[in-house]
């Protein structure tokens, strides 16, 4: 079966490090989905008006290649935990092919054709295969359970901001802030790199580049500057 995109998001997240690990972890994160032709006909979404929450079938465009196996190394796990595929979302997947339970906020004005989201976990330019609404009343059992090892709640990070970074924040838009602190605070490093002191990193995010640092688990902003060749949405 051969299966083509019916369009690509927008996404404040422009590489895979710090995008969540799941979707609803930060709220603030924003996306819109934009048909392609022949999908982008208004009519497809006529009906999703009120509905609040979609499934997006998606491609894991960013990962790379590598010859199938049956058990992955999940990162909330440490990196060091084999366990197999199917019981994880694990990236690394025979169909590199996904699955992400995102807000919808509202269609897109025209003359563009999709939809305006949030809670994101996706990265800029993703594909996307299908669009599916989300029915609570069948699809959210109040007997449902994880497999044992999806079980573990990650701690996340205290975030703090230096004056010098909130300075630079004066020109950006107002939602940033909220923006970078969530998807700080959601804890983005791998899972190898937690309890390392004095670490820096850097990403960036939403038309900007963030550098943070992070010491007796809290993380410090420590800078915040326009990305080159970006607007402030990451295009």
């Amino acid at each position: 079966m051969d299966i083509h995109p019916i369009g690509y998001l927008h996404s404040d997240f422009e590489s895979r490090f710090g995008a969540p690990r799941q979707p609803g972890i930060v709220p603030e994160a924003r996306a819109e989905l934009h048909l392609h032709p022949p999908y982008n006909n208004p009519e497809a979404l006529s009906g999703l008006e009120g509905c609040t929450h979609i499934w997006l079938i998606v491609g894991f465009h960013a990962t790379p290649d590598r010859p199938w196996r049956p058990t992955v190394r999940p990162p909330r796990l440490g990196g060091n935990q084999r366990c197999g595929v199917f019981a994880t979302r694990s990236p690394f997947r025979p169909n590199h092919l996904g699955l992400s339970l995102v807000r919808q906020i509202g269609l897109l004005a025209p003359p563009a054709c999709g939809l305006a989201l949030r809670g994101v976990d996706l990265i800029d330019g993703t594909p996307v295969y299908d669009i599916k609404p989300y029915l609570p009343d069948i699809e959210a059992p109040t007997d449902a359970q994880p497999a044992d090892l999806m079980r573990t709640t990650l701690p996340g990070l205290r975030v703090e901001w230096r004056a010098s970074a909130l300075a630079e924040l004066a020109t950006a838009p107002a939602e940033l802030k909220a923006l970078i602190t969530a998807t700080i605070a959601a804890d983005p490093r791998p899972a190898y790199r937690r309890g390392q002191d004095a670490a820096h990193f850097g990403m960036r995010l939403a038309g900007y580049e963030v550098a943070w640092s992070v010491a007796d688990e809290t993380a410090w902003v420590e800078s915040v500057s326009p990305a080159p060749g970006k607007d402030s949405k990451g295009r």
